[in-house]
């Protein structure tokens, strides 16, 4: 598994547009088993526990980032290299998917 926290500095309103348009135009995203998205006083974080790294860098560069570039437009195109920190996922159980490891 691969446990991330991505801190972004732009408007939680960005968030809620990517998200919503992710939602949208692809459902769920293959190997994602956790997303969790918040607003801070500098931007907005996603903690996400993936499958894999791989899993989470495809999904990264074929579709969030450029969605997010897309939603930006005449604006500058926000960061596509976030702050983040990796973590070891330790136990993660969701159990109306009937998901514990």
């Amino acid at each position: 598994m691969y446990g991330v926290i991505s801190t972004i500095p732009a408007p939680v309103e960005m968030y809620d547009a990517v998200h919503g348009e992710i939602l949208r135009r692809f459902g769920a995203f293959d190997g994602l088993l956790v997303h969790i998205g918040r607003a801070t006083p500098d931007g907005f974080q996603v903690m996400e526990v993936w499958e894999s790294k791989e899993h989470y860098d495809r999904a990264n560069t074929d579709m969030v980032f450029p969605l997010m570039r897309e939603l930006a437009g005449d604006q500058p195109p926000p960061s596509t290299e976030p702050t983040t920190e990796t973590f070891d996922v330790r136990g993660l159980e969701i159990p109306s998917g009937n998901i514990m490891i």
